[in-house]
């Protein structure tokens, strides 16, 4: 069952930005804590940005100043925002979370499937 939906990757120029969203496909569920995944071809999945159930942030050094993790309550949903994008940026993004319904922790460290990210100089 796909319980985690990834959107908004695209193709942009070094410079350019984008907004990723990360949000539950159904059942009532809310996301927790989470963390945004990147991986490039040929390379191994890393963390690029997490939040906790609490909101604290953290940022790969790699990203920090340039990424911004938001809380979207109207799509029930954890954003990238992604500014000043860089060739090295390119890879497919995944969220990785847990899942609340109510204040009740129903589902933990669960996958979607992806959305791909292409930067160009």
């Amino acid at each position: 069952q796909v319980l985690l939906v990834e959107s908004g990757g695209g193709s942009v120029q070094t410079g350019g930005s984008l907004r990723l969203s990360c949000a539950p496909s159904g059942n009532n569920f809310r996301i927790d804590a989470m963390g945004w995944h990147r991986q490039a071809p040929g390379k191994q999945r890393e963390l690029v940005a997490g939040i906790s159930s609490s909101g604290s942030t953290m940022y790969a050094d790699s990203v920090k100043g340039r990424f911004t993790l938001v809380r979207d309550s109207a799509k029930n949903a954890v954003d990238l925002v992604m500014n000043s994008l860089e060739v090295e940026d390119t890879g497919d993004y995944y969220c990785n979370a847990d899942l609340k319904q109510g204040s009740t922790l129903v589902r933990g460290n669960v996958w979607g499937q992806g959305t791909r990210v292409t930067v160009s100089s």
